[in-house]
């Protein structure tokens, strides 16, 4: 087995990835690609390999994907321009030798009814990966269990209420430790070339479902409010959330813009969310987390 890349590597994913990576390969064989590789100092110290990356800056990735054969491509956070960092580190890896890039998208990326504006960019990268000469991996993930217990469940509580667009749209949530599991296991076993797997937890539940188990959790009501999109738009403007993706400040506060929540809504809504798979256990051998068992691991983190 040849040296394998994870990128973003000082990311909540990557450093996840890295560290299970370190348990199943010698760390001579793991190299890791950061803009702050000072933070990677730990993996380093293991003996992994941690280089300098910009995917901003082509002139700094042919040393960083040097003497790669796999790569663990983690979508980068700049929604709307990030398909061009792609690009440069696909052209850059494949460029050394790579021979199989494994990508973080999402669920129904593929479909081209899919409202969610995030599919976008995740299937730009898809086609640029398929077309790049490597072998790929799609690993085409649910909502993150993580990001319903902690960025949806706490202001939720806070406030008692919850407006929300999903209707009955139900969603498998699925726990970032298993998609990283699985993503480790892509790059750690044979078989997994030019295939797209969607990952998901092991049960489909709504986003009324899912205010209800926190509530029941937590001891405090959340009412959740039914509401039209214009309505959604208005509430995260009432925080102070961004629109479009070009408004966002650069290392602000708020990584995310509201059109991108909103039409993520509306995708749940029309069912591109309503997929259950055996992906996760398949390829790891687990039994995925369920949303339950999430947030009972985030409740220390509520107001309670």
């Amino acid at each position: 087995m040849g040296k394998i890349i994870i990128s973003g590597a000082s990311g909540a994913f990557g450093r996840a990835a890295a560290a299970l990576l370190l348990d199943k390969v010698a760390p001579q064989d793991v190299i890791l690609l950061s803009r702050t590789p000072a933070k990677l100092a730990d993996f380093a110290a293991k003996g992994a390999d941690v280089r300098f990356a910009d995917f901003d800056d082509p002139a700094t990735l042919p040393a960083a994907m040097e003497g790669g054969e796999r790569m663990l491509l983690i979508s980068t956070a700049r929604v709307g321009t990030r398909v061009g960092q792609h690009r440069n580190a696909v052209e850059a890896a494949v460029g050394q030798g790579v021979r199989h890039i494994v990508y973080t998208s999402i669920i129904a990326a593929d479909e081209p009814g899919n409202p969610a504006i995030v599919k976008h960019d995740h299937r730009a990268t898809e086609e640029i990966i398929e077309a790049s000469g490597a072998a790929w991996t799609h690993l085409r993930d649910s909502q993150y269990a993580e990001a319903v217990a902690a960025a949806m469940v706490i202001p939720a509580l806070i406030a008692g209420t919850k407006p929300d667009n999903c209707a009955d749209g139900p969603v498998a949530f699925v726990s970032r430790d298993d998609c990283v599991a699985t993503a480790v296991g892509v790059l750690t076993q044979p078989g997994h070339e030019n295939k797209a797997y969607t990952l998901t937890g092991p049960d489909l539940i709504t986003i009324p479902q899912a205010m209800a188990m926190a509530s029941d959790i937590a001891g405090k009501p959340i009412v959740v409010e039914p509401v039209d999109d214009e309505a959604m738009f208005a509430y995260f403007d009432s925080l102070g959330i961004p629109r479009h993706a070009s408004d966002i400040a650069p290392d602000g506060p708020i990584p995310w813009s509201s059109d991108d929540m909103v039409t993520f809504g509306q995708s749940i809504r029309e069912g591109y969310f309503a997929q259950a798979t055996d992906c996760v256990e398949r390829i790891t051998g687990q039994k995925p987390k369920s949303l339950h068992d999430v947030m009972l691991a985030h409740k220390g983190s509520w107001p309670l």
